[in-house]
């Protein structure tokens, strides 16, 4: 054990990245619940976007899979296992299943549509008559996290690919009449930098939720910072065992979150005030409905509470809407603010 520990590369721990709260408290809300569509992260250079993300997939308890199964398949859950562990369980295979880390997958900028979502081969179906799938990047990324950085530099048509798959939970691949699909349910974590440019509108809607990030400005704060990072590069192991007891805290707390989820309420009138900001801010569609009521949700599993709060719904609503509203290019108030005001006016 020790010899494994000792070849993997250490990763900063999640609970010692200090500020950023925004970012960090929307990772959390999308681990608890991956249905609320994952996060953009927009930010400046050099403010810690890859260093949180890759941290949160390390903090995240391992998770049950079939052995050998391309597809991180659930040995007992339909909606999480491929069609070939499907056809050996209704065969009464019994199957081998061991535990694996949350996979972490990374999507580089020239990766090819065949890469994402893998390919058929052609040759062995017209020769042999066998299905032959490689699976791709969405299959490896099942029941983890998928990972885009400078994601608003990535094709657009490999963008709407993966919001597909994220969406359905589902990638199909169809070649030459032959079609393959398997489960591909991730949090799907883009990053960008928004002097690169912007991903389109109807793009950005997509994704559940939408932090910003800023560099600080508080030289004190900077310097801690700094410290903690050079701690950590000059020792790993032992500032990782300095944040062993908090990061098995927060690990259970999520776990404790997750399994809460389900039966957390959200009164009527808090709905009706959600969709009245809506409705109010001209939020087209109603995906931002749809996710500020799950990520109230995740944040009150997450606080340990039976039922929705409005300390809830004020904690997540602008992280939910803001990248939702329709730019104006003369408007000189930014879109937050101008979810502040309309909560302000409708929730205080």
């Amino acid at each position: 054990m020790d010899f494994i520990k000792k070849i993997n590369r250490p990763i900063f721990p999640f609970t010692a990245i200090i500020g950023q709260e925004e970012m960090k408290l929307a990772l959390l809300l999308n681990v608890i619940d991956p249905k609320i569509g994952g996060v953009m992260i927009m930010g400046d250079r050099g403010t810690g976007k890859s260093t949180t993300i890759r941290a949160i997939a390390d903090l995240l308890p391992q998770i049950l899979v079939v052995e050998d199964d391309p597809f991180n398949s659930h040995p007992s859950n339909f909606e999480l296992m491929s069609n070939e562990v499907k056809e050996g369980i209704e065969n009464g295979q019994n199957l081998k299943k061991k535990y694996i880390n949350v996979p972490m997958v990374d999507l580089p900028l020239g990766a090819t549509e065949d890469r994402v979502c893998g390919t058929i081969d052609i040759e062995k179906a017209l020769t042999e008559g066998i299905k032959s799938f490689e699976p791709g990047l969405l299959a490896k990324a099942n029941r983890g996290i998928l990972y885009v950085d400078e994601v608003n530099l990535l094709d657009d048509h490999l963008v709407d690919i993966l919001l597909d798959s994220a969406a359905s939970g589902w990638n199909t691949v169809e070649r030459e009449g032959i079609s393959i699909r398997h489960p591909a349910r991730f949090v799907l974590v883009g990053s960008g930098n928004p002097e690169e440019g912007e991903l389109r509108p109807q793009l950005l809607d997509r994704f559940g939720m939408h932090a910003e990030i800023k560099t600080v400005k508080d030289p004190f704060l900077r310097v801690q910072i700094v410290e903690q990072r050079s701690k950590f590069d000059q020792d790993p192991y032992s500032c990782l065992n300095e944040y062993r007891i908090e990061q098995n805290k927060l690990k259970n707390r999520i776990l404790s979150a997750q399994e809460k989820l389900p039966s957390i309420a959200i009164d009527y009138a808090l709905r009706v005030k959600i969709s009245e900001i809506c409705s109010e801010l001209d939020v087209d569609g109603l995906r931002g409905d749809i996710v500020t009521n799950r990520a109230a949700k995740a944040l009150a599993a997450y606080n340990n509470k039976e039922i929705v709060e409005i300390e809830d719904i004020l904690l997540v609503i602008k992280l939910c809407l803001r990248h939702r509203l329709r730019k104006d290019p003369l408007d000189i108030i930014d879109s937050g603010s101008k979810v502040d005001k309309v909560v302000k006016e409708i929730l205080t």
